[in-house]
C-alpha cells in the first residue's frame, strides 16, 4: 500500500503507549485518527491531548469496533499488548471493511505467526511508534526479525524528499549509534561512498533512542 499525500481515517485499537505516540505522529501530518481503548481513565488523559476521537469501550466487540466507523476508513492499526487480541481486531475489521490496510502489533514470542492474515506486522517494543507510522501510511519501512536484543533492524525506503537524497555516505551525519548496512538486495555492505538515492530500499541498524532521528533523515 502506498497512501502518500491522500489524508486518511485511521483506526487505533489500544490506546497505550505505543498507540499514543503512533496517533500523535499521524495527527501531526493532518490524518483523522479514531482511538478505541477500554480503560476510561486513559480515555480521559488521551481526550486532553486532542490528537484523536476516542471511544471507550473494548474493540474486539463488533459493536464498540462499529462506533469507530469502520466503512469510511482506510487504514486498522491494532496496537494492544496482546497479540492475540490485535489479531481479532484485525479479523473484526476485514469483516466489516475487506478493504481495510491492518497492521498488527506482535511480540518476539508470537513472532511472524499471523503474518499472513494481516497486512503489515510490527513489533514496537523494539521499534518506535515512527515505525509503526510508516507501516501504517506506506509500507516503506519495515521491521525485520532478528535475535539482537534491543537494537532496530529495518528495511527503509529512501523518501523522494528525504535530507539524504543525493548524498553519499560519508556526506550525512547519521546519529551516533546508528548504522546503513546495505542496500535492501545485500549484495554490497554499505561504504562511505555510497549514494543514497531516493526510492531505493536499504537495510539500516540503530538504537532505539536514535531511530526516530534516522527515520527522519531517511523517510523525510
Amino acid at each position: 500500500m502506498s497512501v502518500s499525500g491522500k489524508d486518511l481515517r485511521i483506526i487505533i485499537a489500544g490506546g497505550g503507549e505505543v498507540g499514543f505516540r503512533t496517533a500523535e505522529f499521524l495527527d501531526e501530518r493532518g490524518h483523522d485518527v479514531v482511538i478505541i481503548e477500554r480503560d476510561p481513565d486513559r480515555c480521559q488523559e488521551i481526550a486532553d491531548e486532542y490528537v484523536a476521537t476516542i471511544i471507550e469501550g473494548d474493540a474486539t466487540l463488533p459493536d464498540i469496533f462499529q462506533q469507530a466507523g469502520p466503512e469510511q476508513a482506510d487504514v486498522l492499526a491494532a496496537m494492544s499488548d496482546h497479540p492475540l487480541t490485535n489479531l481479532a481486531v484485525c479479523m473484526i475489521g476485514q469483516r466489516m471493511n475487506p478493504d481495510l490496510h491492518t497492521v498488527m502489533r506482535t511480540d518476539a514470542e508470537t513472532g511472524n505467526a499471523h503474518a499472513e492474515l494481516v497486512d503489515a506486522v510490527i513489533y514496537p517494543r523494539r521499534a518506535s511508534a515512527l515505525l509503526a507510522v510508516n507501516a501504517i501510511l506506506s509500507g516503506d519501512v519495515r521491521s525485520l526479525e532478528h535475535a539482537m536484543g534491543v537494537l532496530d533492524i529495518a528495511e527503509v525506503r529512501i523518501g523522494e524528499d528525504a535530507p539524504v537524497v543525493g548524498k553519499v555516505l560519508d556526506e550525512i551525519s547519521l546519529p551516533e549509534g546508528s548504522l546503513v548496512v546495505s542496500d535492501v538486495e545485500g549484495a554490497r555492505v554499505a561504504r562511505a561512498d555510497t549514494v543514497m538515492k531516493a526510492g531505493q530500499r536499504y537495510i539500516v541498524a540503530a538504537e532505539p533512542d536514535v531511530i526516530e532521528e534516522v527515520m527522519r533523515l531517511l523517510r523525510g
